[in-house]
């Protein structure tokens, strides 16, 4: 009983925010206003073009689609509160606010580090066995991967979470961040926070690990591939279908393993915050614009789009 009593003293928390600067406040709410708005456009507008444009009916798309549908769903979990502090300078978060805000960031956040597994095994079927590839990733095969990663996501999600509010707080209620992400609030914990910190470890090391080797793997026999290739052309094709799909990778694996897999003594929460910012709002802005730059379908898409052309 004494445990439930501490964890219920805690009803509410407060956020600190990116900074106290009074005079820092409106230029940042207008900033994030409107890198929220490229976000919201950008990846709901990509989702949008890949379901109206038969021509991005393809598994690529498919899962390109779903990227940007987590992306939106990750920021979303924590840029409009941001967004709201600043303008009302409310950084109040209730307790339950705070748990469903982990548990819907931790749910795209941790479906987004599969999907972009399976999207390296596409590109794999796609380079590796092109004559195969039609009867290798059917739209059941694609409907089943992502339903994989949603799943996962949200059973990973679930256990970090609620090993997270299982905890006592019962000394401060000040979080020491701009939203609820795990270092602070285990930091903020009066609890002996060891056995959460190793099942987190656990759970999160194990999926960016997996997804790693998959990844690594799956670009070895892709590289194997294109080195076969003769024609400089077909080389260049090959890589440019791959070009955008690693970048992403690159850069969303390395925030989550500079912020997630590290001992709680090693971080610092200004460093926390920075890195938090830039996979929060700038991953998910930064992606559609990857996938578009480098896709002439989706330039073609698009075009159409713009002069009002029928997609079919």
């Amino acid at each position: 009983m004494a445990s439930v009593k501490n964890r219920t003293e805690v009803s509410e928390f407060i956020l600190t925010g990116i900074t106290d600067t009074p005079e820092l406040q409106v230029p940042l709410f207008i900033m994030f206003t409107i890198i929220y708005l490229i976000i919201f456009m950008g990846n709901l507008g990509m989702v949008a073009l890949i379901s109206w444009d038969s021509c991005l009916h393809t598994p690529m798309y498919f899962f390109l689609s779903n990227l940007s549908l987590v992306d939106f769903g990750y920021s979303s979990a924590v840029t409009p509160k941001v967004i709201a502090g600043f303008f009302t300078g409310g950084k109040v978060i209730s307790y339950n606010g705070c748990a469903a805000q982990m548990f819907f960031f931790s749910t795209f956040a941790t479906a987004e580090i599969y999907l972009l597994a399976i999207m390296a095994y596409d590109r794999h079927a796609a380079v590796c066995r092109p004559l195969h590839y039609a009867t290798t990733m059917t739209s059941s095969v694609c409907t089943c991967l992502t339903v994989i990663a949603h799943v996962c996501g949200f059973l990973n999600s679930a256990i970090v979470t609620g090993q997270t509010f299982s905890l006592s707080f019962c000394s401060s209620n000040i979080v020491h961040h701009f939203f609820c992400d795990i270092p602070p609030l285990l930091d903020l914990s009066c609890s002996d926070v060891y056995i959460s910190e190793m099942i987190i470890f656990i759970l999160g090391g194990f999926a960016v690990i997996f997804g790693i080797l998959f990844i690594c793997t799956s670009y070895l026999f892709i590289f194997i591939a294109i080195l076969r290739i003769h024609s400089t052309e077909g080389r260049q094709k090959a890589f440019s279908t791959c070009a955008s799909h690693l970048s992403v990778v690159s850069i969303f694996y390395g925030t989550v393993i500079f912020m997630y897999l590290q001992p709680s003594s090693s971080h610092s929460m200004d460093t926390d915050k920075v890195t938090s910012i830039f996979y929060t709002m700038a991953i998910p802005m930064m992606n559609p614009l990857v996938y578009t730059l480098r896709n002439k379908e989706v330039h073609v898409a698009f075009r159409k789009a713009m002069r009002g052309q029928r997609l079919h």
